[in-house]
């Protein structure tokens, strides 16, 4: 085995070496995440040329993976420190500190990106509030811990859904400044674009 297998595979390197695969899975997974929706999104509301577009899908898709990189490195170095700091023993609120800590270094500054993936976030906090089901989702597998998550209760998720979406049409009609922006010019294309036409054309082929 050669000295850096050696490395590799020596758990006194693990948790180091845990926040290099970290940092390299939070830039892999962002460019896959932001990449297809920032070309969508240039396609359908882009304005400008081409070459305009495609400057600001490489934007976002960059700032979207090195922000998950920054975030998944740096939580993994804060979770690392505090079980240092405490004899080697990792505490259940360990996690609400680090992610706490590199929430706000990282996604702290107000952004499209950072808005987006806040958002993003926080629905799912909301969500986990609901009660869950006692069958878990159909997965091929549990990851290494063995857990499986459970999904919503269907009464409450219904009703979950539609408060939900009861509230964002009306905020969209009554309150649309609190709209964030890609939802905003989504919604915009779904319900307002469709009360207009001048042509067949425009009716089934082009929006405008």
């Amino acid at each position: 085995m050669s000295g850096l297998e050696t490395i590799l595979s020596n758990p006194a390197y693990h948790d180091y070496l845990a926040i290099l695969k970290g940092a390299r899975n939070g830039f892999v997974y962002g460019v896959k995440v932001r990449f297809p929706h920032a070309l969508i999104m240039a396609i359908l509301f882009g304005r400008g040329d081409w070459q305009t577009r495609l400057k600001a899908i490489y934007r976002a898709t960059k700032q979207h993976a090195l922000n998950l990189a920054k975030f998944v490195s740096l939580y993994k170095t804060l979770l690392l420190v505090q079980k240092k700091m405490n004899g080697g023993k990792e505490r259940s609120f360990d996690t609400f500190i680090a992610g706490l800590i590199g929430g706000y270094v990282v996604f702290g500054n107000r952004n499209a990106v950072n808005e987006q993936i806040v958002l993003y976030v926080c629905s799912r906090v909301v969500a986990s509030f609901l009660s869950r089901a006692k069958a878990p989702y159909n997965m091929s597998s549990a990851g290494a811990s063995g857990v499986k998550p459970l999904p919503p209760d269907s009464t409450q998720f219904s009703i979950f859904a539609a408060i939900c979406w009861g509230a964002v049409m009306w905020l969209f009609n009554e309150r649309g400044e609190t709209i964030q922006p890609g939802m905003f010019n989504s919604m915009t294309y779904l319900y307002r674009d469709s009360e207009h036409w001048n042509s067949l054309r425009t009716l089934l082929w082009h929006n405008k």
